[in-house]
């Protein structure tokens, strides 16, 4: 059950731990070090040079879904917080941090972990592999992003420079979902790698590992988009004198339901043309069809199948019969 406690800056900095064990790598993103004894939340925040208000927000909204007992609403969404006690600079801090963590030591981590419980001469595991490889290109694509394009329009807005050129709206075309390929991952190995005694209990530790660190995902989307993006969007609207106010909804990670609507034999034909690495081209005219035709087929395979990659189209296709693994190209 959600712990409803709202932290306040004279509680000690241990019983935010003690309550909440999962705040010790938000801790490290802050830049603050562990040892603080039983120094207060703000005591901590000054000996590190962070700004108590916007740390006690983060931590409010990741453990509640709130920054304090005023912002929650009766219908349970998610509040939208424009604060101008919060420090941008603080916010910009962290989330450099928390790309730096979750590039450099968690992403290399699970791919370890992986690559140690999956079997090498095995195709399905070279497959499982590719796909991870995949999804974790996308998500370092998106950080690298707001490092070299949103984090230093920030900093120049912060620095009185303005540009029509970009804005916190502009992001938002960029923030999609990211995490889309580490559910098809998790979702695959579940259904489709087979049980071989301690590889799998090593594979269980790790699909444990893929969910902790599908969730971390998703709360640091909804610290960008609940608190940073309006923390941004309120400091353009300050500069430029406007009170021109937009709408983010679509900035939200957004998940994709299940469907268990049947392929057609067309759409098997298709992923059978995509596994053996045709174009839509050469697919269309193996098929006798329109390009157009399968573009449609290739859009609701994804819909029905919930499988947006090669690789995992490949291993659809190994499972159910539709090619033999030893045609498919590695």
């Amino acid at each position: 059950m959600k712990n409803q406690k709202i932290y306040e800056a004279d509680d000690k900095m241990i019983s935010l731990i003690r309550d909440n064990y999962d705040l010790l790598q938000m801790l490290g993103s802050f830049g603050m070090q562990l040892g603080f004894g039983d120094k207060t939340v703000r005591e901590t925040c000054e000996d590190n040079d962070v700004d108590t208000y916007t740390f006690l927000s983060v931590v409010n909204f990741t453990v509640n879904g709130s920054m304090s007992s005023a912002s929650s609403d009766d219908s349970g969404t998610q509040p939208v917080v424009a604060d101008d006690r919060l420090s941008v600079p603080t916010l910009i801090r962290y989330l450099e941090a928390s790309h730096a963590y979750y590039l450099d030591f968690q992403l290399p981590f699970i791919r370890r972990e992986l690559s140690e419980c999956l079997n090498h001469h095995d195709s399905l595991g070279q497959l499982i592999l590719r796909l991870y490889d995949e999804y974790s290109h996308e998500i370092r694509r998106h950080m690298q992003y707001e490092q070299k394009t949103l984090f230093p329009y920030v900093r120049a807005l912060l620095e009185g420079h303005i540009t029509t050129e970009y804005s916190i709206e502009t992001f938002s075309k960029h923030h999609g979902a990211a995490d889309k390929k580490l559910r098809e991952l998790k979702l695959l190995i579940i259904k489709y790698l087979p049980n071989d005694g301690l590889h799998n209990n090593m594979l269980t530790a790790t699909l444990h590992d893929i969910y902790d660190n599908e969730q971390w995902l998703h709360q640091h989307a909804m610290v960008e988009d609940c608190i940073f993006v309006p923390a941004i969007r309120r400091l353009e609207q300050q500069m430029k004198q406007s009170d021109v106010t937009r709408n983010i909804s679509d900035m939200v990670f957004k998940g994709t339901g299940q469907n268990s609507e049947a392929l057609s034999d067309r759409e098997k034909d298709v992923i059978v043309a995509l596994v053996q690495g045709m174009s839509n081209k050469e697919i269309a005219d193996h098929l006798f069809i329109s390009v157009n035709t399968v573009i449609t087929h290739r859009r609701n395979i994804a819909r029905k199948l919930q499988i947006h990659s090669p690789a995992g189209l490949t291993i659809y296709a190994i499972i159910n019969g539709l090619v033999d693994i030893s045609s498919v190209k590695l």
